[in-house]
């Protein structure tokens, strides 16, 4: 069994993704003195989709970044592109004065928005990432039933009566060789894949298309001000203007964002290959999760094994044992692979808000900021990329109405942040069991 324990710079965590990357590209260290139109801070998920946007509208872009393309929850995560955004009825609520009635409207496209980007990109860019559709949202319980209900009705009456099916306990057991689910909804607009194997795909995008990209380079310093800079231990990026995109793994601009994101560890494992039992216990091959507010979720991957996640440590600390801790979980699920080895296991970091809206908006005239996405982050990542390079390019209007939203800073940061993320989180799981 590989465990992953405190990767550092140049290394990836060592994940089942990592060994099955298909591009071992290495980019240099920043040295000297490099001029751009929009230098990036950042690897992930929305540094490359940025700078992917704004290089394809003819900008000149340079990624800078601590330690490899994809290295954070980029790379690291479940792989699912659904259309559940975190935090969507707060947006409901604190953007219903900007844009009236049509906030539900604009909220139901955007969960959907970065499903079209990623297919788009992976086929004109020929990115190899195995890109599946279809997914499960499983019903553990007769409330989760009604929830599924509802989200189907709506996407019946917007149009998407051919994507979604609701599924009762029988058709789940075709779908699914598990004793614990009542049923599902069924979506094939949902998504699943090989989320490094993405991020290093459009990296190598945004390259082709003269973007600048630069490893084991992290950021000591922004210059604000008319000609702002970032400056890394060998190295500046001059730009015209700066795009914060470090997400919960930067510790920049504390004046500023200190107390706005926090850690939560997902924990995520990966079996040996379960040959003719990944047919057996996934027939259709669809990407699951549950409907519980601390939930599993879990897919097959290219080689036939099976990819498990669940729960989160919101202490912002690492597990000891994520296979220890997620073996039962499977076991609970697929009563046949009791003992099946665990080949990998390796934790991610996500990007927590405490109202879950991704926080958009600039810390001076030329220094921009996007991160926050709550553990919905590949398919949010996306739509917040073009949303930036939007805004970067003078179109405003979605950066203004995610801008405009207000959020909590906690006080005190990291020190009271992760404490008050667990005990609400005891208070979502106490709520559960009520519903």
């Amino acid at each position: 069994m590989t465990a992953a324990v405190n990767a550092g710079p140049a290394q990836r965590s060592a994940s089942y993704y990592t060994a099955s990357l298909n591009d071992a590209t290495q980019y240099p260290t920043l040295k000297g003195t490099v001029k751009v139109d929009v230098a990036i801070i950042g690897g992930g998920f929305t540094g490359v989709a940025s700078a992917v946007e704004l290089a394809e509208r003819g900008l000149k872009v340079a990624i800078v970044e601590t330690n490899r393309i994809g290295w954070g929850a980029s790379g690291r995560n479940g792989g699912q592109v659904t259309g559940s955004l975190s935090g969507d009825e707060a947006m409901r609520k604190q953007m219903r004065d900007k844009l009236g009635d049509e906030v539900d409207d604009f909220i139901w496209h955007l969960r959907w928005r970065g499903h079209q980007i990623i297919e788009q990109r992976v086929e004109r860019y020929g990115i190899d990432c195995d890109l599946k559709r279809g997914h499960l949202h499983a019903a553990m319980k007769a409330s989760h039933m009604g929830e599924l209900r509802a989200f189907a009705a709506e996407a019946e009456r917007r149009g998407m009566a051919d994507q979604v099916e609701l599924l009762d306990q029988s058709a789940m057991r075709e779908h699914l060789q598990s004793p614990l689910y009542l049923g599902a909804l069924k979506n094939r607009r949902n998504l699943h894949l090989h989320p490094l194997n993405l991020c290093l795909g459009e990296a190598r995008a945004a390259h082709s298309l003269g973007a600048l990209i630069f490893e084991n380079s992290e950021v000591l310093d922004i210059v604000h001000g008319d000609q702002p800079a970032l400056v890394t231990a060998h190295g500046r990026v001059e730009a015209k203007q700066i795009l914060l995109a470090g997400d919960v793994y930067h510790k920049l601009e504390k004046r500023q964002l200190k107390g706005k994101i926090f850690p939560a560890m997902g924990g995520i494992v990966t079996t040996a290959p379960l040959g003719d039992l990944a047919a057996q216990i996934n027939p259709h091959d669809l990407a699951v999760y549950d409907c519980r507010f601390v939930l599993d979720y879990y897919r097959l991957t290219a080689d036939g094994r099976l990819l498990f996640g669940g729960g989160a440590n919101y202490s912002g600390r690492d597990s000891r044992d994520i296979a220890g801790e997620l073996r039962p979980c499977i076991e609970r699920t697929f009563p046949v692979l009791k003992g099946v080895p665990i080949e990998f296991q390796w934790s991610c970091a996500m990007g927590i808000v405490v109202n879950r809206i991704p926080q958009l908006g600039k810390l001076s005239d030329n220094v921009w900021y996007c991160q926050g996405y709550s553990g919905h982050g590949i398919a949010t990542s996306h739509i917040m990329g073009e949303i930036m390079a939007e805004a970067l390019t003078g179109t405003l209007e979605k950066f203004d109405t995610f801008a405009g939203c207000k959020h909590i800073k906690v006080p005190m940061g990291d020190v009271l942040g992760n404490p008050l993320l667990a005990a609400g989180m005891w208070y979502y799981q106490m709520l559960e069991k009520l519903r």
